[in-house]
């Protein structure tokens, strides 16, 4: 992957001619805790689906990027420590400092009765104002986030910022770039592509450049990768979803996208993109700070696909590891002042038939009468209404608009007393209970779990009810290609995420405590001097002596 990534750099990079001088190295810093000069360039990652448990698996395993980060400040014990553990939401709360119930992007997706289409659903990268927009086929957009990002404080401190988003999803991008970035691109079945809102004739030439690149990688068939030594006793293979995985090396047929994406050669395209534009934009070589949100995506399609313990996920993290070494490493040669911060939008935990076989025989597949549609459909025969009667998204119910408003309550009644009769379903919360509870002021891994809805709750978007299922019951009721484990639970394993932060003479510490990612924006606006407030999160101290890194 390392030899991938560095042929992807060199075919995106300017022309020896063009490119930049290094920029002169920083002052040195005091020899003890953070340092006092400001970065030039702040690089916040987001690896998809990299759980604290993932984390911990492999963190004594890497060798490159990955274990430089782990020299910097870690925090293992980072949560998104709000119930709605998905993509969207998770990466709403990394650059906002604000908790989903503040962004509104409480899911992937949820139901809006007032879109004026058939299937009501809402992607929470869409703007459905769009004529023929769908949550499949959509016009991407910042439409939903109601909150700025850092690199929105950023510019509206100082209009000279630069502010980058480049990531593996289009909802990574734009949750983490937010409402005012110079480029956003993101990843779309063969190519990068951006905002239609934002535009550019003619494209960046270093986009152009990436696309070709990866075009002709992905027209050609790709060999096994290597597979480590220590990957080799979880090379397993296990039938699940009418396929066997668990042994695989990524191989892949020529012109195959979707095995493409699924794979560590998706991870290296988006860094070798966000390192283009670094080059060609002169990003960290302005009067002020300059920012870039990367979001790996691979680390999530190879979980949902191959699931998290065979030899596949123990391949990516290494080549992961071997891909942001590499991105830093160019970094340093560029000669660039430049600050890291890497954590996760959710974590997750290995598909149900392994962890059946692993010591876990309690773990199930979701029942389909956990289904909406299907108690609608029971509770509308036994109280007389035509359907529909209830709609789902997730783990949102709602109240179809179809039913009389003096009908509502004994529906809404009846709804939740039916899910809690299941045997797989933990809680079911109304919208009047989650709304009526305060935020959580204690630590994250102590919150109700009532007190973990809430801090996804949002009045206009979430659901009549909310129901959780139990522990290690997944959502996926049949496994298939491409989906054979998933995340989404308000249970720590989906909900814990590593947060590391580095920089060159940096004190490294480590503090095993609990903290959030909303926590992550109100460090960072710190290490630059950016005045925030009202933020869900705390500045976290990141001087390892006397001193306070949140006071400067």
């Amino acid at each position: 992957m390392k030899a991938l990534f560095a042929a992807l750099l060199l075919t995106t990079a300017l022309p020896a001619a063009a490119q930049v001088a290094p920029v002169a190295p920083a002052p040195t810093p005091a020899p003890t805790g953070a340092p006092t000069i400001r970065p030039k360039l702040i690089v916040a990652i987001s690896v998809d689906q990299f759980s604290a448990d993932l984390f911990a698996q492999y963190r004594n395993r890497y060798t490159d990027g990955l274990a430089r980060l782990q020299q910097g400040v870690v925090f293992p014990s980072g949560y998104q420590s709000h119930a709605a553990t998905e993509t969207c939401p998770g990466h709403s709360t990394i650059l906002t400092g604000m908790r989903p119930a503040h962004t509104g992007i409480v899911a992937n997706s949820w139901i809006d009765q007032r879109a004026g289409r058939p299937d009501k659903v809402v992607y929470c990268a869409e703007d459905e104002r769009a004529p023929g927009s769908d949550h499949d086929k959509y016009q991407p957009s910042d439409f939903h986030l109601r909150v700025d990002t850092l690199g929105d404080m950023m510019k509206r401190a100082d209009p000279r910022t630069r502010v980058v988003s480049v990531a593996g999803k289009d909802r990574a991008a734009i949750m983490m770039g937010g409402h005012h970035t110079d480029q956003m691109w993101f990843w779309a079945t063969d190519h990068f592509v951006t905002l239609p809102s934002r535009s550019t004739a003619p494209v960046p030439a270093v986009v152009t450049r990436a696309n070709d690149a990866v075009g002709k990688l992905l027209a050609a068939p790709q060999a096994a990768l290597p597979l480590p030594g220590y990957c080799k006793a979880l090379a397993q293979p296990i039938a699940v979803g009418g396929q066997t995985i668990g042994a695989g090396q990524f191989q892949r047929a020529a012109g195959d996208a979707k095995s493409f994406r699924a794979s560590p050669a998706l991870d290296g395209a988006v860094f070798a993109l966000a390192a283009g534009m670094i080059q060609d934009m002169k990003l960290g070589q302005g009067a002020g700070t300059d920012l870039i949100a990367i979001g790996a995506s691979a680390t999530d399609y190879v979980g949902h696909a191959l699931g998290t313990q065979g030899s596949e996920m123990c391949i990516q993290m290494q080549q992961l590891d071997q891909t942001i070494g590499a991105f830093l490493a160019q970094l340093d040669d560029w000669g660039l002042d430049y600050e890291v911060m890497l954590t996760a939008d959710h974590g997750a935990h290995d598909m149900t038939e392994r962890q059946q076989q692993r010591a876990m025989p309690m773990e199930e597949h979701a029942s389909p009468a956990t289904n909406a549609k299907l108690v609608g459909e029971a509770i509308g025969a036994a109280l007389g209404i035509a359907g529909p009667v209830l709609l789902g998204s997730e783990g949102d119910v709602y109240i179809a608009d179809s039913v009389p408003q003096a009908r509502r309550a004994a529906v809404l009644a009846e709804a939740k007393k039916r899910y809690l009769a299941m045997p797989q379903v933990a809680a079911a919360f109304t919208r009047a209970e989650i709304a009526a509870t305060p935020f959580a002021r204690t630590p994250p891994e102590t919150w109700t779990l009532l007190e973990r809805a809430r801090a996804s709750y949002d009045a206009e978007r979430s659901g009549d009810l909310l129901v959780l299922l139990r522990p290690r019951v997944t959502t996926i009721v049949n496994p298939a290609p491409f989906y054979v484990e998933t995340h989404g639970s308000p249970w720590d394993y989906d909900r814990r995420v590593p947060i590391l932060f580095w920089r060159k003479k940096m004190t490294a510490f480590e503090q095993p405590l609990s903290v959030e990612t909303v926590d992550i924006a109100p460090t960072l606006a710190a290490t630059i001097g950016l005045p925030v407030s009202g933020l869900d999160g705390r500045c976290l101290d990141l001087d390892a002596g006397a001193a306070d890194s949140c006071a400067r």
